[in-house]
C-alpha cells in the first residue's frame, strides 16, 4: 500500500490564505504559511518548522511579495539560504519555488517582478529546486486574479495555482 504523500506549504498570507487541503484531497497538507512573512521570517523559522513537521515529500515555498512591499529588493540572498537550509533538513523532499505574482505595485519599476522571477529561477537551479512559474499563468488568464488591494489573490486565481501545482507534482512524482 502507497502512504499518502505530504505536502508543506511555506510563506506568507498567499500560503496562509488558502485551504489548501480541500483542493488537494490525495495528499497530507501542512500549512504553515504565517500572514506577513517575509523571507527573513521563513528562514528564522526553519528549525520550528522541521520540529512540526518532521517529514515531507514536497515542499512548496510562496515568499517575497512582502519583502517587496517593504520595498526589501534585496531578499533573494535570503530566499537561497532557506533552500539550501531545506535541502538539509529534508533532502528526500522536492522543494518547488512559486514565482511572484503579477502585482500592480505603482512603487515599483517597470519589470521588476519579471526580473526577480528571473533571478528566482536561476536561484532553484542552483539549489536543485523547481520554479514554478505561475506568473505566466495568471499574467494570460482572462478570470480576476486579484482582490482589490492587488496583492491578494481571487478563488479563481487559487484554482489556476492549484492546478499549476498537481501538474507540477503529478510530473515530479512520477518522475521518481
Amino acid at each position: 500500500m502507497k502512504t499518502m504523500t505530504h505536502i508543506l506549504f511555506l510563506g506568507d498570507s498567499l500560503i496562509a490564505d488558502h485551504d489548501w487541503q480541500s483542493r488537494m484531497p490525495s495528499y497530507k497538507i501542512h500549512n504553515l504559511g504565517v500572514p506577513g512573512a517575509i523571507t527573513s521570517d521563513v528562514f528564522e523559522s526553519l528549525t520550528d518548522v522541521k520540529a512540526e513537521v518532521e517529514h515531507t515529500d514536497v515542499i512548496m515555498l510562496m515568499i517575497g511579495t512582502n519583502d517587496l512591499l517593504i520595498g526589501d529588493f534585496d531578499f533573494l540572498h535570503v530566499l537561497k539560504k532557506i533552500l539550501v537550509q531545506l535541502n538539509i533538513l529534508y533532502p528526500l523532499a522536492e522543494i518547488i519555488v512559486g514565482s511572484l505574482f503579477p502585482m500592480d505595485l505603482s512603487h515599483l519599476p517597470f519589470n521588476t517582478i519579471p526580473s526577480l522571477n528571473s533571478h528566482i529561477e536561476a536561484i532553484t537551479m542552483q539549489t536543485g529546486s523547481c520554479f514554478l512559474d505561475v506568473y505566466k499563468r495568471f499574467d494570460n488568464s482572462d478570470k480576476e486574479i486579484f482582490r482589490d488591494d492587488g496583492m491578494h489573490v481571487t478563488p479563481a486565481a487559487y484554482e489556476i495555482w492549484t492546478r499549476s501545482l498537481l501538474e507540477y507534482i503529478a510530473f515530479l512524482i512520477e518522475s521518481d
